[in-house]
């Protein structure tokens, strides 16, 4: 358990999702983590998790060796405004989308800043983030993002170049695979299926097949050719997606999401 204090700002889906899975997964004590936000719920919710509500950004980076910045992209300067004054050791962590790490630094320009780009599978545990360090932070300061991000799943530092692919690929990718497996749950209705039980077996299908790549190594080709045999069923079905060009989709959806998310950053 880390005996620094954390400080987030921002109690939102994600912001909370991160805080909980510290806290479960007891890499920060409840007592030590400060919270501001400006809905009333939020704050309810954070006092509820055992945090401590603050009542402004500048008490919450007074009071917090690293504070994790959880708000929308519009608004992340005003809040940055309101940390120049906190001690220069202070790590600053960004999670919002599209923002640079030398967009920040233009408002707090000597404090370390790591920004981090996470999905919302860290509200199951089962993230995957990729984080980028500012010219201000060090290998110290990146084991603690890390610390912090790969309690909720994968968390992976790339070059901030490469911060816009990963918005197109585990950015959105979960509206990908939602999308898979909304497709498929209908199509087991149109052979026969109950609904429930339709989507039961598309999701669990989709995380079995995520596992055996992960847990097992197993390349998603290899994967493919375990279940294709000639002349059977599987290949009857992949036949019809390389006809419809489903692989050829997903590789354009994340050039395009990663297109977007460069024309946002500018």
């Amino acid at each position: 358990m880390l005996s620094d204090t954390l400080g987030i700002i921002g109690y939102g889906n994600m912001g909370s999702a991160i805080i909980r899975g510290l806290i479960g997964k007891n890499i920060f004590d409840a007592k030590n983590i400060c919270v501001y936000d400006t809905d009333p719920n939020s704050c309810k919710n954070a006092a509820e998790d055992g945090c401590r509500v603050l009542d402004s950004i500048a008490e919450v980076g007074t009071q917090s060796d690293t504070v994790i910045i959880g708000v929308k992209p519009g608004i992340v300067r005003n809040v940055l405004g309101e940390l120049v004054n906190i001690s220069p050791d202070t790590l600053i962590i960004s999670i919002a989308a599209g923002i640079s790490t030398e967009k920040i630094e233009t408002v707090v320009p000597d404090k370390p800043v790591v920004r981090v780009m996470p999905n919302t599978p860290c509200m199951v545990g089962e993230g995957a983030s990729a984080l980028t360090r500012g010219k201000n932070a060090g290998d110290n300061h990146v084991e603690t993002a890390q610390k912090i991000m790969g309690a909720l799943g994968y968390a992976v530092e790339v070059p901030e170049y490469l911060m816009d692919a990963v918005t197109g690929l585990s950015g959105s990718g979960p509206a990908y695979v939602a999308l898979v497996i909304d497709a498929l749950t209908d199509g087991g209705v149109r052979v026969g299926l109950p609904r429930s039980a339709a989507l039961r077996l598309a999701a669990q299908t989709v995380l079995g097949a995520a596992k055996m790549v992960l847990e097992r190594n197993i390349a998603p080709s290899a994967l493919r050719d375990m279940v294709t045999s000639p002349g059977g069923t599987t290949i009857e079905g992949i036949s019809v997606l390389e006809a419809h060009a489903f692989r050829s989709a997903l590789i354009e959806a994340v050039g395009a999401a990663t297109h977007k998310s460069k024309e946002l950053g500018r």
